[in-house]
């Protein structure tokens, strides 16, 4: 489909009509030979002298390609584009980020991998974290870890494959042997500040107890809820342990009531998967569709037939010139 920028300007086309009718001729004056045998030369000639003016006529020709030119000027001041089928891009409506509790106690090996060999809580998580990524590929995606204190491993992107690759080479222990529990969803509502999307979610694993944050994780969770932030956590491992290690289940209950998420609890791979598979039921993709159709613009075309026309007509004119004055030299 074709449509104009400025449709407006096609008022101009009658325009040289109005010149040609309410404009006066054009008119240049040019000095004369004056001959002391005029008087003779006119007897000679049997012509009678008198005022006048020399109107020059133009070729059919001339006059059919003013107008045509004329109009492929107008046409092309009102912009014509073509207007191509519209294109639907559909963005994602959320922002994941995914706090992983990297403290010493991820090394415990009491999770089964699918040949039911032992591996360590990291490496279960690192496994079951990556499919659940591919099914939030519309999402874009952050990573926090955190130990003694959080870190922000990877700000919000669309690049699943980088952030896995950075969630791949995290180690337990890295960010230290504690668990900054409140500290970590603190870092988190910071990264959403500058979130566009109101559609935020926060899922917190960590198989121990707030030993070491600044901030109390159910104070932490109170200005989440506020901002917006639905926050789930997840409960890795043994709830039997005790001291350090020990989870602390009510406050992760109460960290996900406040902010209307879930509390899950994990002790080994199969529940770990199915947690994220409820996750999933619950915080169905949201897209924002945004939908343009796309322009091409035609005007330079017509000006190139105008370019192209006059300097065809131009060199026509100058060859039948040149003939002319050869043919009349020859006489």
């Amino acid at each position: 489909m074709v449509e104009f920028a400025y449709p407006w300007l096609i008022l101009a086309l009658p325009l040289p009509l109005f010149a040609y009718f309410l404009l006066p001729a054009y008119k240049e004056r040019k000095s004369s030979v004056k001959v002391p045998f005029f008087r003779r030369l006119v007897e000679l000639t049997g012509e009678k002298p008198s005022r006048g003016a020399v109107v020059l006529e133009r070729m059919l020709f001339q006059k059919a390609w003013l107008l045509v030119s004329w109009g492929l000027i107008v046409v092309a001041m009102a912009k014509p584009q073509y207007v191509g089928e519209p294109i639907v891009i559909e963005k994602s409506g959320r922002d994941l980020m995914i706090a992983v509790d990297l403290s010493g106690s991820m090394e415990a090996t009491d999770f089964l991998n699918e040949k039911s060999e032992q591996i360590d809580r990291l490496t279960a998580l690192k496994s079951v974290l990556t499919e659940f990524v591919a099914r939030r590929e519309h999402d874009r995606l952050g990573l926090i870890v955190f130990g003694d204190a959080p870190f922000l491993q990877a700000p919000f992107t669309e690049d699943h494959q980088t952030w896995l690759t950075l969630l791949t080479e995290t180690q337990a222990g890295m960010a230290g042997m504690s668990t900054a529990l409140g500290d970590a969803i603190g870092l988190s509502i910071k990264a959403f500040e500058h979130s566009d999307t109101e559609n935020r979610v926060l899922v917190v694993l960590t198989d121990g107890n707030d030993t070491g944050s600044k901030v109390p994780p159910v104070d932490a969770a109170k200005v989440a809820d506020q901002l917006g932030v639905t926050i789930y956590t997840i409960a890795i491992g043994d709830p039997e342990t005790a001291g350090e290690e020990a989870l602390d289940i009510d406050t992760l209950q109460r960290i996900a009531e406040i902010t209307s998420g879930g509390y899950y609890q994990a002790l080994d791979r199969e529940q770990l998967e199915y947690v994220y598979g409820q996750i999933n039921e619950l915080e169905p993709a949201i897209f924002e569709s945004l939908s343009y159709r796309p322009k091409q613009s035609l005007h330079h075309y017509l000006l190139s037939i105008v370019m192209v026309g006059y300097l065809l007509f131009f060199s026509l004119m100058t060859f039948v010139s040149y003939n002319n004055q050869r043919g009349m030299t020859d006489v």
